[in-house]
Formats: structure tokens, sequence, C-alpha cells
């Protein structure tokens, strides 16, 4: 029998590398002894702590969650309005527009005029069984208002509807042959319905016309044959109808009737509107075909030291030359950023507002001026770091088709994103793609405020706001009114959040946020519009049909506009609504909770139109007025005084600089010391 005798004395033995405790084993022995044979294998046990690590986060998301919406209940709660009147209208409704007591809804097949008083219907045009998708009225007095509307195919319809009635003045872009038609991305009206403009495009192109609107000559025509009107709608009914019966009785479609578009133009014998303008979007810069700075000049027509940049010596050799240094020289962020378009497209879009005349768009003394009449037009394309401005008063020699030169042209150190002009015509403000704001005194001349957002944030959409230190129950003429004491600017960024720019007229401008992005995508903000009838106040629609009016001042909900529990605000992505400034309400438009879904509203025979009347909600109670002396008009004041108030502005805004200069000096002086430092350094590294 074998017997085994150690031959060296217990010991413990040193510990091995496999033995070494792990960082997730390190509290072994917290764990249960009778659980020690359960631990997983690998890869079970990185399986485990993956799956672990899912629940946890989504524990996170849900207490986080929870948190929020616990913190919503203690906040208080906005007081629900609901609306004061419905109407039903036959067909879907696309787009709604109010002009004096009217209301006008664009349906699928056609157009429908309503009283605001009583919100019954007096009127409806569907001679060509089209579908509106867009439309803008102005009030032009006498019973007379001014609409243009888009249909489904493009086309611009121009009316006037005087005493109840519909009259077709003529189709904008109507052309015979229908491969070289165009469709209207956007229309504008301006201010007093004395201009139109309307930006085109086709499959390869686009650009801007802009129309003079004879509104005086048709007060006049319509004066003259009051009774033309009433037969021409007549007509149209009559038309219509007479064309849906034929329809029937006549399968094949053989029957033979006139088209109600011809007749329309042949009854109305009304003004047509004259093509002022043709702008077309600017070309990409080539290289320059002069031989000399003298061959350059030549070119220039008058002394204007800024313009498109196309008169430059600068040959097809020398870009080439610089493209290549500037590849090789950042070719590391350009791979990472990917490889740039080689060749530059040219833009499909432009925003553009008609302006009264002011210091950045003089006028010469031999052109009229006339009193709230817009003087020109402000022109930026997509992609595009000029800021165009065109005269409205051109010679008569100039062809239409011709492509003008802006007049002015303001270049901008990025693209500009998108603009926007006050309701009195004063204030211009331009965001630029790197989220630059400027807003300019057009009056004046000068800008009035630059700042940016510093969250590195793209701006989708900027409006003015009315100041509650410069309201008045005296609304004074556009373009004429004093100076705001502060200038407010809503800014809508494409992540939902939105920022609030105060300009004072002296002392640095502020930036506020007054929402953060939510991180819910249903409470994604769809649109956002001022409401000029109360101070700070903004109507802000979600993705989530809530409708919510906003006292930016201090940065509450006050109120929420809800649609009865039987109805759901259609399309709350791009909701159906209009705010009417002149008589205080909101339009807009619910459908019923069982047509949700998208086909359920294309199918719909009938859409409800809800009116909120803002006389009828405690509104003024939750936008107080600050209390300011009147504002009084500068038109009615004479020369003296209004020198006066001219130097009184400048010497605030000097004032306001003055305060900035040693902050502005001292940065200069710390940039030069720092730029001389480094050259001192570089000269000493290369001495031997």
């Amino acid at each position: 029998m074998a017997v085994y005798i150690r031959k060296h004395p217990l010991e413990i033995p040193p510990p091995s590398e496999k033995d070494w405790l792990k960082d997730d084993e390190e509290d072994f022995f917290l764990q249960d002894p009778d659980r020690k044979r359960d631990a997983l294998p690998q890869p079970f046990r990185m399986i485990n702590k993956l799956v672990m690590l899912v629940f946890e986060n989504a524990m996170e998301i849900i207490e986080r969650r929870e948190m929020l919406r616990e913190a919503q209940k203690l906040k208080v709660q906005p007081t629900k309005c609901f609306p004061t009147a419905e109407f039903q209208v036959t067909g879907r409704a696309n787009c709604l527009a109010v002009s004096g007591k009217y209301i006008f809804v664009g349906l699928s097949v056609g157009l429908s005029a309503f009283k605001v008083s009583d919100c019954k219907e007096v009127c409806a045009w569907d001679a060509v069984k089209t579908e509106i998708c867009a439309i803008h009225a102005l009030d032009l007095g006498n019973e007379c208002h001014v609409l243009l509307a888009v249909d489904e195919m493009g086309l611009v319809w121009l009316f006037c509807f005087h005493k109840e009635s519909f009259v077709l003045i003529k189709i904008l872009n109507e052309v015979e042959d229908i491969s070289r038609r165009s469709t209207c991305v956007e229309v504008v009206l301006s201010p007093g319905g004395d201009y139109a403009g309307v930006l085109l495009q086709d499959s390869t192109k686009a650009w801007l016309e802009i129309y003079r609107l004879p509104k005086d000559s048709w007060l006049k025509e319509m004066e003259k044959s009051p009774g033309a009107a009433a037969g021409l709608a007549c007509r149209e009914r009559r038309s219509s109808w007479t064309s849906v019966k034929s329809l029937e009785l006549h399968g094949d479609g053989s029957a033979e009737m006139e088209s109600p578009v011809s007749a329309n133009k042949a009854d109305a014998k009304l003004s047509l509107p004259v093509l002022l303008l043709k702008v077309k979007p600017p070309k990409p810069i080539t290289g320059s075909s002069f031989k000399s700075p003298l061959d350059a000049l030549k070119k220039v027509d008058d002394d204007s030291m800024l313009g498109l940049g196309y008169n430059h010596l600068i040959k097809d050799s020398q870009w080439e030359q610089q493209e290549a240094i500037f590849c090789s020289t950042y070719r590391d962020y350009l791979e990472a950023e990917g490889e740039r378009a080689s060749k530059e497209e040219i833009p499909r879009h432009a925003t553009f507002h008609f302006l009264l005349p002011s210091w950045i768009l003089q006028v010469g003394p031999e052109m009229k001026v006339q009193p709230g009449v817009p003087a020109g037009i402000s022109v930026h394309w997509d992609g595009s770091h000029n800021f165009c401005l065109y005269l409205l008063n051109r010679p008569l020699k100039e062809k239409v088709d011709s492509d003008p030169k802006p007049d002015v042209v303001w270049p901008c150190a990025a693209p500009v994103a998108c603009s926007a002009v006050s309701s009195c015509s004063r204030y211009l403000a331009l965001a630029c793609e790197d989220a630059t704001i400027t807003i300019w005194d057009k009056h004046l001349g000068y800008p009035l405020s630059v700042t940016a957002i510093l969250e590195e944030r793209l701006i989708r959409s900027i409006y003015f706001l009315r100041s509650s230190a410069a309201a008045s129950d005296e609304t004074p003429c556009p373009g004429t009114d004093p100076a705001c004491p502060i200038v407010q600017l809503l800014v809508l960024c494409t992540d939902s959040s939105f920022y609030l720019v105060k300009a004072p007229r002296a002392g640095k401008s502020s930036i506020t946020l007054l929402a953060d992005r939510p991180e819910d995508r249903n409470l994604a903000v769809s649109a956002v519009v001022p409401v000029l009838a109360f101070p700070s106040a903004a109507l802000v629609f979600s993705w989530d049909g809530t409708v919510s009016l906003m006292n930016t001042d201090t940065i509450q909900i006050v109120y929420c506009f809800s649609t009865p529990p039987s109805h759901a605000v259609a399309s709350p992505w791009q909701p159906v609504f209009t705010v009417d400034i002149v008589n205080w309400c909101l339009l807009l438009r619910g459908d019923k909770q069982q047509q949700a879904d998208a086909l359920a509203q294309s199918r719909a025979s009938h859409s409800t139109i809800f009116l909120f009347d803002f006389n009828s909600y405690p509104l003024k109670e939750a936008f107080p007025e600050e209390p300011d002396l009147p504002l009084k008009s500068l038109q009615n004041l004479p020369w003296i005084e209004r020198c006066n108030i001219f130097l009184r502005d400048r010497q605030q805004s000097l004032l306001g600089l003055r305060e900035q200069l040693p902050e502005y000096w001292s940065r200069l002086q710390a940039q030069a010391a720092a730029i001389d430092k480094e050259r001192q350094s570089v000269k000493g590294q290369k001495k031997p």
C-alpha cells in the first residue's frame, strides 16, 4: 500500500493572475454564500450586465418623465378658453384669411366668404372646382377687398370681392403652353394693397414677379357698375351648377359648354395688374473676363461701392489656384465634413418684404413718394450672403424681362436664413445661418442691436412682438410712428426652442430662453405667431394639438385655447388658423375625433371653424400695459419737432454706445497685444 507523504510543509501558494479580483467581483463578500454557485459564466454574465444596464436607463427615463409630470402638476395651470362661435364649411378647409368684416376660407372646391359678426356664409366661388391651398386678403375700403389665392396646380388667382360677390380679375401665371407653366411658391400682398409679389419656379429656375395693383381704378369701376359684380357671381354659380349637371347626364364628357374661366375674363371689365419688376436669383460668381481695372469700371453704372461681386478682376486660374491651396491646407477638415459640391446651385426660394421709404432705401427727388405706400422690396435668396433692396419706382423705359440690378446690397458674414419687418415697418431684422441676429432701425439708418445665440442652433423664423412699453390705444400710421423704447423679437429655432431678444434704444441688448428643446416629440412647436393686440403676447402651436398664449415678459403660459371634446385641432403639425388683429379674434380649424387620421380628413365632406373672440376673455389683465405717455404720429408734427425727436434719439443711442466704447477698446488692445506677442515669438524662432 503506497503512502504519499508531503515532502514540504503546508504553505499558502502565491496568488496567480487568474485569481485576481475583477472589478465587478470586489464586493463578493457581500453576496449570499448560498448563491455562490449560481454566478453566470461568460459570456452570459456580460449579456446579463447589458440587459440590466438597459433596464436602469429605462427606469431613469421613466423617473425623469414622472418628475416632469409632477412638476407640471405643481405649476399654475393656464386657464382654458373655449370657442365663442363655430361654423361649418362644405369641403376641407385648407386656409383662412380675414379682411375687414369678412372671413375667407380656401376649400377643396373653391372659395367661401363668411361674416365675422354672425359666421353666416354670404358668397361662394366654385366655378372651376379647383382646390385652394393658400389665400391672402386685404381690405381696400368702400366694401372692396383684394384676394390672392393659390390652387393645387400652383396657379395664382387674383380676385376682387365687392359687395359680397367674387370677381375674377386675372390668373397671374397663366400661359397657353402647358409645358411653359410655372408654379407659385409664395405670394405676398403689400400693406395697403398697392403691390403684390409672386415667387414662381419651373423645372429649371425660379424668379420673383412684382405687380402694381390698380386699386383706385377698381374702386371707380365698381362704383360705376354696381350690378356687374352681382351678375358675374350669379353667372359663376349657374355655370358651375350647369357643368356638374351636364357631366352627370353625359357620362362620356362630350358635352360642349363654355368654360367659366373664359366667361369671367370676358365679363370682368376691371383694370389688369401691371408687371413692374422681375427679379432673378444671383448667378454664381465666375472668373473675370476683364483685362484691366478700366474695363471693370466701365461696367459700373453708378457710384455705389457695394454690389453682387460680378465686376472683379479675379481670373479662373486664380480661383483654381486658391481652391487647390485651400483644399490642401484643410484636407483633414474637408474629409471629415464630406466632399463639397464642385458647382454652386442656383437658389430656388427667396424671402421678400415690401418696405416703406427710409434712410436705408432712399428715393431720389424726381420720384414721388406717397405716405404709407411701399417704395421698395427686400429680397434674400436661400444660401446667399447678400441682402438686396430694389426700388419700385423704376423708369418705364427699362424692360421687365431684363435682370434688374439691386439698388442697395448688404453683404453679410453668413448666408441669410430668415428676415422680418415690424408691423410699423420701421424695424428690420436679419438672422443668419451662424445664429447672428441684427435689428436695423430703417428710419435712422443704423443697426439697433447685434446679438447671437451661443448654443449654435439653426434659426427657423423670427417675429416682431408688440412692446408693452410702447403700447397705445391709438395706432399710428405705418412707418411714421416714433421709436419704441424696447424692440422685442421672437426667435424660433429648428429644434423647437425659442428665444426673446430685447433691443433697447440705449444700452445693451439681451437674449432670453423662453422654452428649451422639448424631450417629448409631441411637444414640438409647429408654429409661433405674435398677437399684436396685446403686448408681449405670442401664440404657440404644438404637435399634440395644444394652442397656448404665452406672456414673453413673465415666460408663462397664461391661456390655452381648446376645442370642444368632440373635436381636435386639424393637422397640428401644420395647423390651419389665422389671427385677426382688427376684430381681435383667432380662427382655428378643427375636425372630429374619429377623423384624426389623414385619410379620414381628406374624405371629410365638412370642416368646422372655431372662433375665439379675445374680447370675451380677460386677456387684458394677463397682459398689463406699462404706463407711458401716448405716442403721437410724426406725420402730424411740425418739422422742427420732428428734427428734435430725431436728434434726441440720436443722442440717446450715442450715449449707449459711449458706455460700450471702453469695453470694446480694451478688447482691441488685448487682441493687438496678443498679435504683437505672437509676431515676436515667430521672429525669435527664425533667428539662428
